[in-house]
């Protein structure tokens, strides 16, 4: 189990929200905390900790500049998500990143649209390509929700389905949506599932809060997948202590 760190931003500057409230009222928003520092200041501090494979999440337009200040911050350390496709997706890899993470290019009108996903792997290749599956549970069942996570697709989050994914990409980033940026706790039957789903690295963000959270995942994933922690963090204006995190995340190497 690794701990990846994410940097997300919005309006161009480090947040962390309850991403269920983005949509195109600013005032709708739920901050639970902005940063007076700037992203490469994460960048810097998650290079210094040998942190890999974490990621900037830009969250709306205005965030380009500062997404490319921490990818020449740590390069070849940070993967980056939101707003990618096949035509700019080379630029940022040229800029620095490691991996690049697509979700509403591939998940469009409510389906897969395979002509893109296979698009944007014939321009970066899989082994740079993640696919974020941002996903919500309605009626048992876990299905991919896109439009900044308001809109249900019809691609169901399981073993059939995670398995011709995997073909395509070389990870992915799970956003566990009903319980994201509430410190809530983890979804327990999600990681589970996903545990027994996947045969690639794959990460998983909602929920976690504490380090009793951390031993919980440990458990349950035996291991399998890796975690994200954003606005619990101390570093984020939680309670939770970084470096706690990443003292017991690399014991469990």
């Amino acid at each position: 189990m690794k701990f990846r760190p994410c940097i997300d931003l919005h309006n161009g500057k480090v947040k962390q929200i309850v991403g269920e409230t983005l949509d195109a009222n600013p005032q709708h928003v739920v901050e639970n905390f902005v940063s007076e520092h700037d992203p490469a200041y994460y960048a810097a501090m998650f290079k210094q900790d040998g942190l890999t494979g974490g990621h900037v999440i830009m969250l709306g337009g205005g965030n380009e500049e500062a997404a490319l200040a921490a990818l020449r911050e740590y390069p070849d350390g940070l993967q980056i998500g939101g707003g990618i496709h096949a035509e700019n997706a080379s630029r940022y890899l040229e800029a620095g990143a490691s991996q690049v993470i697509v979700t509403s290019y591939i998940f469009r009108d409510g389906k897969l649209d395979m002509d893109n996903l296979r698009r944007i792997v014939s321009e970066v290749g899989k082994d740079r390509l993640v696919i974020d599956l941002s996903c919500k549970q309605r009626d048992g069942k876990w299905f991919v929700v896109t439009n900044q996570w308001r809109t249900f697709s019809d691609c169901e989050v399981n073993a059939v389905h995670l398995r011709e994914l995997e073909s395509y990409c070389s990870e992915f980033l799970v956003h566990a949506v009903d319980v994201e940026g509430k410190r809530t706790g983890i979804l327990e039957s999600l990681v589970e599932q996903l545990a027994e789903w996947v045969t690639i690295p794959t990460t998983y963000a909602g929920g976690a809060r504490s380090l009793a959270d951390l031993e919980l995942f440990q458990r349950l994933t035996e291991g399998k997948l890796d975690i994200t922690i954003g606005s619990a963090l101390d570093i984020f204006g939680g309670n939770l202590p970084y470096e706690a995190v990443v003292a017991y995340c690399n014991g469990k190497k």
